[in-house]
């Protein structure tokens, strides 16, 4: 776990909020474990927990595989924004996003200012193994998983590192790693 440097501090009461009343984005590649954590996440702080991806498909009334072959990858990053805005409410809560979500500069610039980011990030081989437990993921459609996730990476890491908490996501129990998200925002 790390706090990254080039993050501005949360602000405190003549400011928004401070990092304990705002609401806890987690960011990262798919298969990570975004949403998986932020339910173990949310139960633990008492707070409540979105899955954006879900919000997304519950606004649009169609899957995020259906946005993707109807309107394509552009259509679905402005609906995603506009979705996580609507999210971003002040209130606090957990919400997990989409991989590419906090890629896109509208998206991470609104969650800088008014959350508190967390990029949960793994080993491509724990990330393999995750994805290839579920369906539905247009990124990985018709494509080999290792070599998808490994391209996301190289150019994602980069801007998921501008999150200020950064926490690996291993092998073992998702509790581990709500611990180490724990223990972090109490830092």
């Amino acid at each position: 776990m790390q706090r990254n440097s080039k993050s501005t501090p949360a602000p405190t009461e003549g400011g928004k909020a401070s990092a304990k009343q705002r609401p806890i984005v987690l960011v990262g590649l798919m298969g990570v474990g975004k949403s998986t954590v932020g339910k173990r996440l949310a139960a633990r702080m008492g707070l409540p927990f979105v899955d954006a991806d879900e919000a997304i498909e519950e606004a649009a009334g169609m899957t995020i595989t259906e946005i993707f072959e109807r309107y394509g990858e552009a259509h679905f990053r402005d609906g995603e924004r506009r979705v996580i805005a609507r999210l971003i409410d002040g209130v606090p809560k957990v919400i997990a996003t989409g991989g590419g979500a906090f890629i896109q500069e509208e998206t991470r610039a609104l969650i800088l200012e008014c959350a508190t980011a967390i990029w949960l990030d793994a080993d491509i081989d724990v990330l393999v193994d995750r994805v290839s437990r579920r369906e539905g993921r247009p990124l990985l459609k018709g494509r080999n998983a290792r070599d998808v996730l490994f391209e996301l990476s190289a150019i994602r890491n980069p801007v998921y590192a501008l999150a200020p908490i950064h926490v690996r996501s291993v092998a073992a129990p998702h509790e581990a790693t709500v611990d180490t998200i724990v223990k972090a925002l109490h830092a």
